[in-house]
């Protein structure tokens, strides 16, 4: 249908006679048009299917099926039915005009033809076809849009909003079907429900062309009766008359997000909840099948008790997973952490990854505070990021501390600095990108540069907390620091 907007106008021309069909195209040659011709009434349907022309000059004087037959025909086809007619013809009388009229003509032209009135008619003919294609184009896009599942918005060079379909109204809290204006900026109106996240897409707005599709959510944070709500936004140029507006789509992400911290979970519940006691019931029966000949009584009961033990611990640990499989997500609401836990958590971590982490509370009575996140959460957020601290360290052993420390209205701030790369600006700005689909995304790492952070975005956003990362600048490593708020 755009191609319309751009492509010649097509005149078919249906005429028996060539000289007829050379008169017409000498007449209208230089206009503009794109002419195609048809000998008889037949061949002229079959053209005017193929080429849905803008006009059809069809001669009434045929052989066979005349033109009257051809016009009665086009009008009876629901898809020629709107082509602009206009007959040619030798006859002045009122009958044929009338019959004319009747067979469904739009326009009547009578030989000899007068080059300025042929070409006036035409003219304003096929502007008044553009225009009503336009128009029915028109009506079937804000149709489609009305219906969509997704919400749609238009606003102007200032971020006035001119349009918004249903879906978006319902996203925005605005009255349903209503045509009254809106006065706040699109920037003023979702600040007013969500939280826009990550802050450095939001810092410019209106942005600029080049920052069109940087990736953009506005989130509803979990509450005690609710999950998490996630809008992911896009934004497209569209011409407005001599400027540029630009369309807004919000799509309802929510559960591709959710997902992927499902899936996510699931991976890093298996991964590091097996893998302690494997390596020590593994490590306990290999020592026995080599060296039992050599190991007192006691020696093979204290081995066989360790992989006893280990297989004990496995054993709980799949019936946990499984639990987790068929159970709550990992950010459930009503489930915080208490802060007191944080060093045992730390520490299990820590140690069924091999580093070292130091964890320091900056206030006094600071471990009697809970944070919204449930303790699954804030396990998914350490091994993400002690993970991604082990990954990039230049000798795999990075040196790491957690800071927590208060921070007005109701907020807690985690630092987790280590020791190891510094990052360039473009991965600074790249770690944050949530992912939904696709194998390479749920390995943990950002396309191109290895960094898993997403998934501590999506976990941090979800519930109203905001999430940065920056070189340190006491030495070589990074600094995530994460702000969280407390739990009611």
């Amino acid at each position: 249908m755009a191609s319309n907007l751009t492509q010649k106008n097509t005149i078919l021309i249906v005429d028996d006679e060539p000289t007829g069909q050379d008169v017409l195209e000498g007449l209208l040659a230089g206009q503009g048009y794109q002419m195609a011709f048809a000998p008889d009434g037949p061949s002229a349907l079959a053209k005017a299917a193929l080429l849905m022309p803008d006009v059809i000059l069809l001669d009434v004087m045929m052989p066979g099926m005349d033109g009257f037959d051809v016009c009665r025909q086009l009008r009876a086809d629901p898809i020629l039915a709107e082509v602009p007619i206009i007959l040619i013809t030798a006859l002045d009388d009122d009958d044929s005009r009338l019959a004319g009229i009747e067979a469904g003509a739009d326009d009547f032209i009578t030989k000899p033809f007068n080059r300025v009135e042929l070409r006036a008619r035409i003219r304003t003919i096929t502007k008044l076809n553009r225009y009503r294609r336009l128009q029915a184009e028109r009506a079937r896009f804000e149709w489609v849009v009305e219906q969509a599942e997704e919400g749609y918005l238009v606003v102007d060079e200032q971020d006035q909003t001119l349009y918004t379909n249903p879906k978006a109204r319902l996203y925005l809290d605005l009255i349903a079907d209503s045509d009254e204006t809106i006065d706040e900026t699109f920037l003023a109106l979702v600040r007013q429900h969500y939280e826009l996240q990550p802050e450095e897409a939001w810092a410019v707005w209106p942005p600029k062309a080049a920052e069109l599709f940087l990736p953009r959510y506005l989130i509803r944070p979990e509450t005690d009766t609710a999950n998490a709500f996630w809008l992911q936004v896009n934004i497209f140029e569209v011409p407005m008359g001599p400027r540029l507006g630009r369309m807004i789509r919000l799509s309802d992400v929510t559960e591709p997000m959710t997902m992927q911290q499902d899936m996510r979970g699931f991976h890093t519940s298996v991964l590091h909840k097996f893998r302690t006691p494997l390596t020590g019931m593994s490590g306990s029966l290999e020592l026995l099948a080599r060296h039992a000949a050599k190991l007192s009584t006691a020696e093979v009961i204290n081995y066989a008790q360790v992989a006893l033990g280990n297989l004990q611990r496995l054993k709980d640990e799949i019936e946990d997973v499984l639990a987790y499989a068929c159970g709550p997500t990992f950010g459930e609401p009503g489930a915080p952490l208490c802060l007191a836990q944080l060093p045992a958590l730390v520490s299990q971590i820590s140690m069924d990854l091999g580093l070292q982490v130091d964890v320091a509370f900056k206030a006094d009575q600071l471990e009697r505070v809970g944070i919204t996140l449930s303790p699954r959460a804030v396990e998914m957020i350490l091994v993400e990021t002690l993970e991604n601290a082990k990954k990039f360290h230049p000798g795999q052993a990075p040196v790491v501390t957690i800071e927590v420390s208060p921070l007005p209205e109701q907020h807690v701030r985690f630092q987790i600095s280590d020791n190891g790369l510094t990052l360039s600006p473009e991965q600074l700005t790249s770690v944050w990108r949530p992912y939904y689909q696709g194998e390479k995304y749920f390995t943990g790492e950002a396309r191109g540069m290895g960094l898993g952070l997403s998934i501590v975005a999506s976990l941090v956003w979800g519930v109203g907390g905001t999430c940065h990362i920056y070189n340190r600048t006491d030495g070589p490593g990074v600094t995530v620091e994460l702000k969280l708020p407390l739990a009611s």
